[in-house]
């Protein structure tokens, strides 16, 4: 229920953006190249993370614990690379949070995203705190893995539909 309420939020951004551009343009000469490199490679941060986590979900599966924890911290850090590169982004981009409607839409939700990222990497973290030897999340206990692991799924894909609305579109 969590992420099917949390995917409506992200189609309201969605819908008001795609709202927006259609019926309030930018002025002539206020229009903005977004550069492409840094967010094409934070998607593909974000999607390896994707497979990084499945590999620790199956190494848990297999029973093996330091193999799973590797995984987990490796899918962490390419969250926090993710949220680093946004953050290089936001101070090198040509507008401000208050310039205009485009500009303030784009860090809401580029913000929110980033928010989701936080709370993805964290909750890894605290997976991987979990999955230590005598830790609550075993073989036996899969269940904030695979929790973690579908939200942090849910996160890639909001990403990639962002990143083709607000980088390609």
């Amino acid at each position: 229920m969590f992420l099917v309420a949390d995917g409506m939020t992200f189609a309201g951004f969605f819908a008001a953006y795609l709202t927006f551009r259609a019926v309030n343009p930018l002025p002539t000469g206020s229009s903005y190249e977004l550069e492409l490199l840094l967010p094409s490679i934070n998607t593909v941060l974000l999607l390896v993370s994707s497979f990084t986590f499945h590999r620790a979900g199956s190494a848990l599966k297999a029973g093996d614990g330091p193999r799973t924890r590797r995984w987990l911290l490796i899918s962490a850090a390419l969250g926090l690379t993710f949220l680093a590169g946004q953050l290089k982004e936001y101070f090198s981009l040509p507008f401000g949070l208050t310039d205009n409607l485009f500009a303030s839409t784009f860090y809401a939700i580029t913000g929110f995203h980033g928010l989701h990222v936080s709370l993805g990497a964290l909750m890894i973290l605290i997976v991987w705190w979990q999955s230590r030897p005598g830790g609550s999340v075993s073989r036996d206990n899969p269940f904030p893995l695979e929790a973690t692991e579908l939200y942090w799924h849910f996160v890639d894909g909001i990403w990639v539909v962002l990143y083709g609305l607000l980088y390609l579109l």
